[in-house]
C-alpha cells in the first residue's frame, strides 16, 4: 500500500487525504481487530467544497432520515477500508470520542486558531475531519510540513470580533448564545452563509462553504442544540 492510491480512492468518493502518522502509545488510537498495534494512521475529510458535490449526490442526503453526513461519511469509509484493507475510525458516534484534534495535530499542519477550529494554512478554517484509517503496515509517509500559526501574524484578528452576539470570547465559546441567535431572525446571515466569525477569517477565503453546504451544516448544529435541550 502506499499514500498516493489511498489518496486517489478517497478522492473517488469526494474525500480529501488530511494527511497521516505512525502512532504512539500516547496517540491512544484503538488496536487493530486482532489486537496488533495499528502501524499507520491516515485521516480522511474534506477542504472547502469537495466533500458536498459527492454528498449532495448521494442517498443519504435525501432520505429523509437523521444524520446524513455521519451515515454517508461510514458508508463510503467502510467501501475504502475494504478495498485498502484497513481498520475504520470515526469522531462521531460517541462519547467517549476519539482524539481527532489531536490526531490532526499530528497528520498536518493544522493548529488551533483564536475561535478554538483548527486553522489549516491553505485552507483557513474551510475544512473538517470524517474518519480515518487504520493500517497494520507502515505506510511511507511524504515529510511532515513545518507547522505556521498564521493567526500569530493576524494582528486584527477579525473573528473574534465579528460575531453578532460575541459567542467566542477569551473564556470559550458561548455555544447557547451562538445556537439562540441562529433561531432567530436576527441570525439569518450565520444561518445562511456560514458562521460570520469563520467567514471573517482572512485565510482560505476562496475555500468557503457555499451557501447549501454551510446551510446545511449551521442547520445541523442548530437541531443537535435543540435536541439536546428537549433530551
Amino acid at each position: 500500500m502506499d499514500i498516493a492510491t489511498i489518496k486517489r480512492a478517497a478522492e473517488e468518493q469526494g474525500l480529501n487525504l488530511r494527511g497521516g502518522f505512525h502512532p504512539e502509545a500516547a496517540d491512544r488510537v484503538p488496536a487493530l481487530a486482532d489486537g496488533a498495534a495499528a502501524g499507520t494512521l491516515v485521516l480522511l475529510g474534506n477542504a472547502g467544497d469537495s466533500l458536498w458535490r459527492s454528498f449532495r449526490a448521494s442517498p443519504e442526503f435525501g432520505d429523509g432520515r437523521p444524520d446524513p453526513l455521519n451515515r454517508w461519511s461510514e458508508r463510503v469509509i467502510h467501501l475504502l477500508a475494504a478495498d485498502l484493507g484497513a481498520a475504520v475510525l470515526f469522531p462521531f458516534g460517541g462519547p467517549p470520542h476519539l482524539p481527532f484534534v489531536a490526531w490532526a495535530k499530528r497528520a498536518e499542519p493544522v493548529v488551533e486558531s483564536p475561535l478554538g477550529m483548527l486553522i489549516d494554512p491553505e485552507y483557513g478554517l474551510w475544512h473538517a475531519y470524517r474518519g480515518a484509517l487504520a493500517f497494520a503496515e507502515m505506510i511511507d509517509l511524504p515529510a511532515r510540513e513545518r507547522c505556521v500559526q498564521p493567526c500569530d501574524s493576524c494582528a486584527d484578528k477579525p473573528c473574534l470580533t465579528a460575531c453578532p452576539v460575541d459567542a467566542f470570547t477569551a473564556s470559550g465559546y458561548n455555544v447557547a448564545a451562538c445556537a439562540g441567535h441562529i433561531a432567530t431572525v436576527a441570525g439569518g446571515d450565520c444561518m445562511g452563509l456560514g458562521c460570520r466569525a469563520r467567514r471573517a477569517c482572512p485565510i482560505g477565503r476562496e475555500h468557503h462553504y457555499n451557501a447549501d453546504q454551510a446551510r446545511f451544516h449551521m442547520a445541523a448544529f442548530l437541531r443537535a442544540r435543540q435536541g439536546e435541550a428537549t433530551g
